[in-house]
């Protein structure tokens, strides 16, 4: 099993509205090396849901529902399937994440552009222990 940050801007689309909605096909992604990483996903995938903007938090969990597969409003993207998780007891901010060795090589603290993210176990770990979970 892979882990995943997926960013987004909760005015577009927050881990609230996930939640009520309880799946959601996670698209708009035009990015290559994130489209690569979408490509990668498996059924089963932990996924952290990070809200950008003024926020800049890992705030909710969710899980990869699908295969990826064929966007349906453009052929040429892909995306996935997801299923909401809980909310973290406590949102892992970035000046936070910043702050933790295990995360130097991570592409959410190199890259913050890219909105989609993998993490290793140790990194994963670590982010939930942030979390209280």
């Amino acid at each position: 099993m892979a882990h995943w940050i997926l960013k987004t801007e909760p005015s577009t689309y927050s881990f609230d509205r996930l939640a009520a909605e309880k799946t959601a096909v996670w698209d708009g992604v035009t990015n290559p090396v994130a489209l690569k990483h979408i490509r990668s996903m498996q059924k089963g995938d932990e996924v952290g849901i990070y809200h950008t903007g003024d926020e800049k938090a890992v705030v909710g969990l969710a899980t990869v529902a699908s295969v990826p597969h064929a966007d349906p409003k453009n052929a040429k993207l892909t995306v996935v399937d997801l299923k909401a998780g809980r909310r973290l007891p406590r949102a892992v901010i970035l000046a936070a994440i910043r702050e933790e060795a295990v995360f130097a090589d991570m592409a959410l603290v190199r890259m913050p552009r890219l909105s989609v993210v993998p993490a290793t176990e140790a990194q994963w770990k670590k982010l939930m222990q942030m979390a209280g979970v």
